[in-house]
């Protein structure tokens, strides 16, 4: 069990996170060497000791009672796995870069483990994909990993996901993986498909349980969520129930909505910073033009930004996959997956037209109750066995969802705070920048507010 920090601990993981944000927005020249002291880089990653500071170290407060990692693999069984690259700096060349994307790799029982789970899904706004939903919404079963990238590498990896299955003999001979996505333009060289069959492999190879990286890693490398640097972020709850202790688990990818939006805590924090918007570290010749047709200034220093108007409002998605080990039939996973939605209202996201905000929920209870189309393939389960019998399901009654649907909702919200605490400033394709949230200013709104714990 991880023991949670002291308060000496926390003290000093919050001024080392107040000491990077006043780093990465000091200087136009300090975004570049971030960048290029990253380029090249290209990383399979599983867990971590949260290097990066998390939304309860800077004395966020929260609702509920987290698991001992407050991430998605407090439920037993989950694995996930991250690939990230980043490589190159400068103007974008299609195909060239710079590459600013990755894979993120779900496993609902670990990667040895190939028995299907019950799910549901929901979108607040389909512009957006997640393959594979069709059958869930038709069986209620989930047969396969769940994987996150870029917009434009879907169909690679959806493929990578087959052949990595075929790979390691799953039950069957044909699946239909779930891969999801968001858009991580401007960032990215999102065009030019840079994510490859084995950045996927590496992705979920690299899937284990315990602590999560979070911010620039996986799927949400390139990411901007709420007008600042967004990513990948995670967080669990304790469900008290009776008869039962159970835990719900929430990882989210953040490519969505502006500053002007954004609640902290309820509050509107960024209309209380001082923030200049969108810019880039260098000018080009032509220069780089935002949302409104107007060049980009160049980052001005010591000054902390927004990336707002850097792309059209609204322009971005969330994927959430939303994990317990409580008893739950394929209809009330999808009323789980619905209730993302509140959880997102907390943070000021208001599922516009141009978003994509796809959730899925799956239990790990009732495994392998049915194998879907793998049980064809399997003699101990085809439907010709004659001893073949119907399988016991185990099921909460409706009437405890309640406490399940509040852990949806407080997971979902420190969530999406944990990928804005611990991203860290980008500089991307076109020298775009997009900045880590200014941690001084939003302790110091927040205790103006009196919603900032010491």
């Amino acid at each position: 069990m991880l023991i949670p920090p002291s308060s000496d601990e926390t003290q000093a993981v919050m001024k080392q996170g107040e000491a990077v944000t006043k780093l990465t927005r000091t200087l136009p020249i300090t975004y570049l060497l971030l960048s290029l002291l990253a380029s090249t880089s290209t990383v399979a990653q599983n867990s971590a000791s949260h290097p990066e500071p998390r939304a309860r170290h800077l004395g966020i407060p929260f609702d509920g009672t987290p698991g001992p990692f407050n991430a998605i693999t407090d439920v037993a069984g989950v694995e996930v796995g991250f690939k990230t690259l980043i490589s190159g700096e400068g103007r974008l060349v299609v195909g060239k870069g710079p590459v600013r994307t990755g894979v993120t790799a779900i496993f609902p029982l670990g990667k040895g483990n190939s028995k299907s789970v019950f799910a549901g899904y929901f979108a607040g706004n389909g512009n957006g994909d997640m393959t594979g939903t069709h059958w869930i919404d038709e069986s209620g079963v989930l047969e396969t990993p769940i994987l996150i990238t870029n917009t434009g590498s879907v169909g690679v990896v959806r493929d990578a996901a087959v052949a990595w299955m075929v790979q390691h003999k799953y039950p069957g001979q044909f699946w239909y993986p779930v891969t999801a996505e968001t858009a991580d333009w401007p960032l990215n060289d999102i065009t030019g498909q840079d994510v490859t069959t084995q950045d996927a492999w590496d992705a979920l190879n690299s899937a284990a349980s315990g602590s999560l990286a979070e911010g620039n890693v996986g799927g949400g490398t390139g990411m901007v969520c709420n007008g600042f640097k967004g990513g990948t972020g995670t967080s669990s709850r304790k469900v008290e129930l009776p008869g039962g202790t159970y835990t719900v688990g929430v990882l989210v990818q953040c490519n969505y909505g502006s500053s002007s939006q954004l609640r902290v805590a309820g509050i509107p924090v960024a209309r209380e910073m001082k923030l200049q918007r969108r810019c880039v570290a260098k000018k080009l010749d032509p220069p780089v033009l935002d949302f409104g047709g107007k060049p980009a200034p160049v980052c001005e220093a010591g000054v902390a930004t927004t990336a707002d108007g850097m792309r059209p409002p609204e322009m971005g998605s969330i994927i959430v996959i939303v994990a317990t080990d409580a008893p739950l039939t394929p209809d009330q996973l999808k009323r789980l997956a619905r209730r993302v939605s509140v959880g997102l209202g907390r943070v000021g996201a208001i599922e516009g037209n141009e978003s994509g905000d796809i959730f899925l929920a799956f239990s790990t209870a009732n495994a392998g109750a049915d194998q879907g189309n793998g049980a064809f393939f399997d003699p101990s389960l085809s439907a010709v066995n004659p001893k073949m019998t119907n399988p016991t399901i185990e099921r909460l009654p409706s009437w405890k969802l309640d406490p399940v649907f509040t852990a949806v909702v407080q997971a979902t919200e420190e969530s999406v705070i944990n990928v804005l605490i611990a991203a860290k400033t980008m500089t991307g394709a076109d020298y775009w920048v997009v900045p880590a949230i200014p941690h001084d200013q939003l302790v110091e709104v927040l205790r103006k507010h009196g919603m900032q714990k010491q």
